[in-house]
């Protein structure tokens, strides 16, 4: 057995205790159910942990996580999340959280093959191609780099808009608010983009769905 192995096996351990130090109902609490007010939509990247970010407790965020923090309409496991956190889980808020420095948004900048997640970047690259003429301004390719992070945000909240499951929350009243982050690996910090979406009149009208 390796050391990382049987280190973070003794890690669990030690969490395990300390929780039960604090309280000792607190796994069969845990237990009976989840009411997360939040569903994140993440990257997979190892250094942007959902739960420590904002500070919250085991419970309290419903996370999906994929490279580059896409929301992709065939993606049937990012709409098995968003389906049972809307509707049933009645979650409040939905965050999309990028962070700068994004290996996928870095691979969707040039032209390298990679092998199989070539097929996933092509994604990324086409809200490259919606904002071309934007990004191609940007003669800094550091500050190119992060504004496509940022518009790759907003994109993925409007286009969780335009899915049938949040229009049919807000076609029943049911409240929930879709938000856009960055967050910073060298600081720490989010920064809300103020895209924050509540109904889907924000939406052009073609993306309007009737029920």
């Amino acid at each position: 057995m390796s050391d990382f192995y049987k280190k973070i096996l003794d890690n669990n351990k030690a969490w395990v205790e300390s929780q039960l130090a604090n309280d000792p109902s607190y796994f069969k609490d845990l237990s009976k159910g989840q009411n997360p007010p939040l569903l994140w939509i993440g990257c997979s990247d190892s250094r942007v942990p959902a739960n420590e970010i904002i500070g919250a407790k085991p419970g309290e965020v419903f996370v999906h996580r994929n490279i580059a923090n896409m929301v992709v309409h065939s993606d049937m496991n990012m709409l098995s999340v968003l389906d049972y956190a809307v509707n049933v889980l009645k979650v409040k808020h939905v965050i999309v959280c990028g962070h700068y420095g994004c290996g996928g948004i870095k691979a969707a900048m040039g032209n390298d093959s990679i092998g199989i997640i070539d097929n996933w970047i092509r994604h990324i690259k086409d809200v490259y191609r919606f904002h071309k003429e934007e990004l191609d301004s940007i003669l800094n390719e550091e500050d190119r780099f992060n504004k496509f992070v940022e518009v790759n945000v907003k994109e993925q909240v409007f286009d969780l808009a335009k899915t049938s499951i949040v229009q049919s929350a807000w076609k029943s009243n049911q409240e929930l608010v879709l938000h856009g982050w960055v967050y910073g690996l060298n600081s720490g910090y989010v920064t809300d983009l103020n895209v924050n979406i509540s109904s889907n009149k924000d939406l052009d009208d073609v993306y309007q769905l009737e029920f």
